[in-house]
């Protein structure tokens, strides 16, 4: 279907759910079937990640300055999307969840790091120049140079790197990236002309040898 006639239906589609809400309100609603198996993943483990992903971690005001972060980690660039193209945010919002481990470590750290933001240019994070951000960062992206006061904030930002790079390799747009094709069947074109030249084979030749 062409991208304009996709846009046209949905807009049909649209206006025809104004029109029959009422009726919809009336009737039930048919409970969704779980298969037992989809994707690899178990019935239980498929309800399981239906509940985190319809609860949410990260308040707007935290997810705002966490897709700054991952896309300073991994900005995009003439090849390739960046993290927040690829969904990055998304995934260490389910991380969040589906580890709770994490989830102390990486908003205590957006928290240092708000105020940190303030004390330095009396801002919000999110509000600061490009210039600013990546001035704040500089003190914790480099564990190796960073100062004993700003531990805290190194440890959340290796965190955050570390997550950041397994979300974006493991999204679509990170595999295209690195060039990966997975299982990815190659296209038999028959013997090499030169292999049939070096042992002085035709390719009706080569197909009676093997039969």
């Amino acid at each position: 279907m062409k991208r304009r006639d996709l846009i046209r239906n949905l807009g049909l589609g649209a206006a025809g759910t104004v029109v029959a809400a009422n009726a919809d309100a009336q009737a039930p609603k048919p409970a969704a079937v779980i298969p037992d198996v989809q994707a690899g993943k178990l019935k239980h483990e498929i309800i399981r990640d239906n509940k985190l992903k319809a609860e949410r971690f990260f308040s707007a005001s935290e997810m705002s300055t966490l897709k700054i972060l991952v896309d300073i980690i991994i900005p995009a660039d003439a090849t390739s999307g960046s993290a927040t193209q690829a969904g990055v945010h998304d995934f260490i919002e389910f991380i969040a969840k589906d580890m709770p481990q994490h989830q102390t470590p990486l908003r205590g750290g957006i928290m240092w790091l708000e105020s940190l933001s303030k004390n330095k240019f009396g801002k919000k994070f999110t509000l600061l120049t490009k210039a600013q951000q990546l001035s704040l960062v500089d003190l914790i992206a480099f564990p190796k140079k960073a100062l004993a006061e700003h531990s805290q904030g190194v440890s959340f930002f290796n965190l955050l790197r570390n997550l950041t790079a397994t979300g974006f390799y493991t999204s679509k747009i990170g595999m295209e990236d690195l060039g990966y094709k997975g299982n990815t069947p190659n296209q038999w074109d028959g013997v090499p002309a030169e292999v049939l030249a070096k042992y002085n084979l035709s390719y009706t030749e080569w197909e009676k040898h093997l039969g």
